[in-house]
């Protein structure tokens, strides 16, 4: 049996980063490593508040009877179990809060990655583990 393992690993220098960048590997200024990936400290952060406000405004709208796909889930647990209604709510709930984590995450990771690639274009370097900022142009 024959394994390659030459594919690289999750923690190999990443050339997507920055995107707009005409070197998009830098050396470390601490080791000189050419072995640096971005912090997307921003994108996370970003990803983390869209999720958390976007579920609870999915949530607070199935609640408050506002027309959105929750709607539907109410519809649908309405159907599927007509002897308990308030479970309905429940479905229009847990489908709000799903779909607006959704929908608020995927906002929040553009607007993060927007942050990363403008403002804070943090680097972390592979080899000795020092984080550092590009400098501009």
């Amino acid at each position: 049996m024959h394994n390659d393992f030459s594919h690289p690993s999750f923690d190999e220098a990443s050339d997507a980063c920055p995107r707009g960048s005409s070197s998009p590997t830098l050396a470390c200024p601490a080791c000189r490593s050419q072995r640096t990936i971005c912090r997307d400290t921003g994108k996370q952060a970003g990803a983390a508040i869209g999720t958390i406000a976007g579920a609870a405004g999915g949530i607070s709208a199935a609640l408050s009877g506002a027309i959105t796909g929750a709607e539907i889930g109410i519809a649908l647990g309405a159907a599927i179990t007509p002897p308990f209604p308030p479970l309905g709510a429940v479905a229009g709930a847990i489908v709000g809060g799903l779909s607006g984590g959704i929908a608020g995450c995927a906002v929040g990771a553009a607007l993060g990655e927007a942050i990363d690639e403008s403002i804070l274009r943090n680097r972390r370097c592979l080899d000795c583990a020092h984080s550092f900022t590009i400098p501009r142009r």
